[in-house]
This record gives structure tokens, C-alpha cells and sequence, in this order.
């Protein structure tokens, strides 16, 4: 299965709404060991956390490469993690054409897939920044 499969499971057979999804995604096909119990706290950052504000999707893609990266505190290893957030954020911003739920759903939601080409978009996202990772040694 590759990583778009698996996004696919969670999104539409699991019924994960877009930041949810993309947690439960690459924990399971990158491996990051999240606890079951933990997942819930990124149930409500969907639909830009239930306000339109920052896509969830995004979020989701922060919190993967931060568990990647970070091994002890953000804080003190920032030029260890700045670049890699950084890119992904330049990424999606122009994949998406934008990084809000207001500004992302008129281009991308239907009544059929809901946010899913959003989600798919934004895993692309995050499989071309694991790679620079992998590319650099450090995941």
C-alpha cells in the first residue's frame, strides 16, 4: 500500500476528517508509533479548527515532521526543525495555492469527496518533504 492508499483509508473508509487522517496515515505507513489514545487531540483541528483558519491538513503535515525531527524540545534544536517546516509550509502554500480552509474549500471541496483532494494535495506535500529528509539523513 502506498502512502496515498493509505491517506485514501483513513479519509473515506475510516471517516477521519483531514488533520485526523493524515496523523493516522503516516503513523501507520511511516511508522511513528503515536499512541492510539493521542490521536484524539488532533480531532478537532479539522476544518481549520472548525473557524476556516488554518487548513488542517497543514497541521497535520506540522505535527508529522515535528515527530519525525524533534528529539527532545523544538525549542532547542529550531535550526533543526525550522528549515524543514519552513519548506513545507513554502510547499504547500504554493501546491495549494494557500493554506486556509477559507481559502482552500471554494478550490477544492465537493459534495461527493468533501476535502479529499485537499488531503491527497497535502500528502503530497509531505511525502516530497520526508524525502528531502531521508535525502539529508535524518529520518
Amino acid at each position: 500500500m502506498n502512502f496515498e492508499d493509505c491517506v485514501r483509508k483513513y479519509y473515506i473508509d475510516e471517516n477521519y476528517n483531514c488533520c485526523e487522517c493524515l496523523i493516522h496515515a503516516a503513523d501507520e505507513y511511516y511508522g511513528l508509533n503515536i499512541d492510539p489514545e493521542d490521536m484524539k487531540m488532533y480531532g478537532g483541528f479539522g476544518s481549520g479548527m472548525y473557524s476556516g483558519i488554518v487548513c488542517g491538513t497543514l497541521i497535520a503535515n506540522t505535527a508529522i515532521l515535528s515527530k519525525m525531527v524533534i528529539e527532545n524540545k523544538a525549542r532547542e534544536e529550531t535550526q533543526k526543525i525550522l528549515p524543514v517546516i519552513n519548506g513545507m509550509v513554502k510547499d504547500f502554500e504554493e501546491k495549494l495555492k494557500g493554506n486556509s480552509c477559507r481559502e482552500l474549500r471554494p478550490m477544492y471541496y465537493t459534495k461527493e469527496e468533501s476535502c479529499l483532494k485537499t488531503v491527497l494535495l497535502a500528502a503530497e506535500v509531505l511525502e516530497k518533504a520526508v524525502e528531502k529528509l531521508k535525502e539529508k539523513g535524518e529520518n
